[in-house]
């Protein structure tokens, strides 16, 4: 059985770097916990990179963890390379999933 690859978007960081900003600014306790979460998620790719839900041209995503902790990879599979490409993570709260 072969592994789905998974290259992350450039982008990517700076969606990271948001999140981890956010959890010090709220001096969330588990913050290194709630990462461990989003990377653990998108790992599960590399062996069901149709798991996510569809979106908008083609693209998927994959909804990690929920409510507060909740976020959303955006990504988009390329069956022909058998690659995942990372587009965006959000929390699900910027993208409109959870009522503030």
């Amino acid at each position: 059985m072969t592994v789905t690859r998974i290259e992350l978007a450039p982008e990517t960081q700076e969606d990271i770097d948001r999140i981890i900003d956010h959890l010090y600014k709220f001096d969330v306790a588990d913050r290194a916990d709630r990462i461990l979460e989003i990377i653990q998620a998108i790992d599960v790719l590399q062996h069901n990179p149709l798991i996510g839900r569809l979106a908008k041209w083609g693209r998927r995503e994959l909804v990690i963890g929920r409510r507060s902790h909740g976020y959303v990879a955006l990504y988009e599979y390329i069956e022909p390379i058998d690659t995942v490409f990372v587009l965006a993570v959000r929390a699900q709260s910027e993208v409109g999933y959870v009522d503030e």
